[in-house]
């Protein structure tokens, strides 16, 4: 077998090793999504995330089968990595909030459609929370008002847990 129809063979075989990765680790998240009742936003955010890792893997295993010098790969991510870092710099709180939203996503009881209350002297809120995204988190306020706060002020805040919606 020549090099090149080997090369193709090996991607190819990478290629459907990946996608039935990603087709068992999707099955397995979504029994364990739905065991414990998370939020069908929740369930997009850790595919969005397995998604990610499984494109990496597929990138550095593709680098590895079509021989690419690694010094060029080297150069071109500690590129890419520096501009991110001057970036994320520059917006530290672009970090901070995704950061945040991982924490919240894992860590937090505040879960979309629970009802809360920031208990903050100059600016309360109170309402449903309707989504929380990789920035900010909604929140309806009882007067029909959406307020996006982001993640990393959540985290700073205290937060009190409401049983029942008054609307309702």
């Amino acid at each position: 077998m020549k090099p090149f129809q080997l090369q193709l063979l090996q991607t190819i075989i990478m290629l459907v090793t990946l996608a039935s990765t990603k087709i068992l680790l999707r099955s397995i998240v979504n029994k364990f999504m739905n065991k414990f009742h998370f939020a069908l936003e929740r369930k997009r955010i850790i595919s969005k995330i397995i998604n990610f890792f499984i494109i990496m893997v597929g990138f550095v295993v593709a680098i590895a089968i079509w021989g690419v010098d690694s010094q060029q790969v080297i150069l071109f991510i500690t590129s890419a990595l520096t501009i991110l870092g001057i970036g994320f710099f520059a917006q530290w709180s672009i970090l901070s909030n995704i950061t945040s939203s991982l924490i919240l996503f894992f860590n937090h009881p505040i879960r979309i459609g629970g009802h809360i209350r920031i208990l903050d002297k100059d600016y309360p809120i109170e309402g449903v929370v309707e989504n929380i995204s990789l920035f900010f988190m909604y929140i309806r306020t009882h007067d029909n008002q959406l307020v996006s706060i982001p993640n990393t002020v959540i985290l700073q805040k205290t937060i009190s847990l409401l049983e029942d919606d008054p609307k309702e």
